[in-house]
């Protein structure tokens, strides 16, 4: 009895010592094929990325780095990655870009070897005075504090004038350099901000906000189109259309059309003959 359960112990031993040595075994090949098949993947991919590889054009490079990375749009391409790129493929010019001053376009045209045109730079001008005081309201508005969203109810928001600022904000949300405020229940561009990027251009409903040379000091601050007595009857500052603008400029350089004032800055010399005869100050004179 004693030597079979030795012999039985022994035995049992032994299978067990060569079951593990086979369970060892077998986690060494199974390691094994798996670093063999990391090593192969790792080396297909590695060749597959440089015979895919797409070359960037090193000068898009140069040029992404001489943007100013605001990604605003007002370029008209997908952020700044995308205007470097038709920069570098001369699909836009070297001063495409709003934002950046006349320096970066000057090293961007150096990059790509081209030369630029400098034209005036331009500003955002909100053709609105129908601050609290002079307009009237048709109702009292509790809805979402959105102009895009005030426009969709009856009448475009509470103001009487529904060519007006709503004075909701949605420009000053979508200005990244903090050049637009809501001030007495209007809109207010801060010029020495502005980038011209034209990002509060595109969120105005009722498009109040144009773009102006930074040298205008002649605005027209209404945009109604509305006939003089239906103007006067819902803000006290609005275009009447009475043409008196029209007849004292030498320079042919402002007309009325639907019932709106309109300068045509390429010709106005600033001479403020319009501003002074105008009966209900719609043209507003600013600072040099």
């Amino acid at each position: 009895m004693t030597i079979l359960n030795l012999f039985s112990t022994d035995f049992l031993q032994a299978l067990l010592g060569t079951a593990a040595a086979i369970s060892t075994q077998g986690v060494m090949v199974a390691t094994a094929i798996v670093a063999g098949v990391g090593l192969f993947i790792g080396l297909f991919l590695g060749v597959a990325a440089k015979f895919f590889e797409v070359k960037q054009d090193e000068r898009e490079l140069q040029v992404r780095e001489l943007l100013p990375g605001a990604n605003c749009g007002g370029c008209g391409y997908p952020g700044c990655d995308g205007l470097a790129a038709a920069i570098a493929k001369g699909e836009a010019p070297a001063n495409a870009c709003p934002v950046a001053n006349k320096e970066a376009h000057k090293a961007i045209a150096e990059v790509i070897g081209a030369s630029i045109e400098e034209g005036e730079r331009k500003v955002a001008y909100v053709k609105c005075a129908g601050t609290c005081d002079k307009t009237e309201v048709k109702y009292e508005y509790y809805g979402v504090q959105d102009c895009n969203k005030a426009a969709a109810v009856p009448g475009k928001g509470n103001k009487k004038c529904s060519y007006g600022c709503m004075g909701f904000g949605s420009c000053v949300r979508a200005c990244a350099f903090d050049a637009i405020h809501i001030v007495n229940g209007i809109a207010v561009v801060d010029k020495a901000k502005c980038t011209g990027c034209t990002a509060c251009t595109a969120q105005c409903p009722n498009k109040l906000i144009e773009m102006v040379p930074e040298s205008a000091r002649h605005l027209v601050t209404c945009s109604s189109q509305d006939k003089g007595k239906d103007v006067k009857a819902a803000c006290s500052t609005g275009c009447i259309g009475c043409k008196l603008c029209v007849k004292n400029c030498e320079y042919d350089a402002i007309h009325v059309e639907n019932n709106l004032a309109y300068i045509d800055y390429s010709k106005c010399t600033n001479c403020g003959k319009c501003a002074s005869v105008c009966p209900v100050k719609v043209i507003e004179v600013q600072s040099a």
